[in-house]
């Protein structure tokens, strides 16, 4: 008979996304890991088979938190389409003022495990695919009712709109952590709302 854990495996997860985000996949080793989670090696092993398959439960764990609270946010006809792609790019500024805040400097680890992962490893590659097209329907279906409402210029397809917005924000996310201060990184969200108004 299998005897049964003895940890919540949601706060290991929670601690292990915590160490992948600050360190990278890569730099982040298995005694690294080890006090992160509060787990022993074998237990680690036991609870999440390997390193890669942990690091793909943190990655996808922290990708459906933030997408899903980025998609709620633009998804609440509550409010203006261009209000809620400002609260969209006001979102990024005001997380990494807070890392700032705290010394972490770690941006996004969807980002950064793009940049450190995406071409070499399919399985992060589709989970990041899959989050972006997620994050693009959002982006896509605020921008085309903003281009309805006459609050976003109509010279570029809704697409074309919410990659570029998407790119923004990756580029706002690691020009942050190159020491980019909240005064430089509002002057780009305000540029890029600039460039979507008739």
């Amino acid at each position: 008979m299998a005897r049964p854990r003895t940890f919540d495996e949601e706060v290991a997860l929670e601690g292990a996304m915590r160490l992948f985000w600050e360190k990278g996949y890569e730099a982040a080793s298995t005694q690294d890991l080890c006090e992160a989670t509060g787990l022993g090696r074998s237990s680690i092993y036991n609870a999440f088979s390997s390193k890669h398959a942990l690091f793909v439960r943190a990655l996808t764990h922290y990708l459906d938190t933030m997408t899903a609270d980025q998609t709620t946010l633009l998804d609440d006809t509550g409010q203006s389409p261009l209000t809620r792609i400002r609260s969209f790019l006001a979102g990024a500024v005001d997380a990494e003022e807070h890392n700032r805040h705290e010394r972490l400097g770690i941006g996004c680890l969807g980002v950064n495990s793009s940049t450190e992962l995406s071409l070499r490893d399919p399985e992060v590659a589709g989970l990041l695919q899959r989050d972006l097209e997620r994050r693009l329907d959002s982006l896509q279906g605020v921008i085309a009712a903003g281009q309805h409402a006459g609050e976003i210029s109509r010279t570029r397809e809704p697409r074309a709109i919410a990659l570029f917005l998407n790119a923004t924000i990756g580029g706002m996310r690691v020009s942050a952590q190159n020491g980019l201060d909240r005064t430089a990184l509002e002057a780009i969200t305000e540029t890029a709302l600039d460039a979507l108004t008739p």
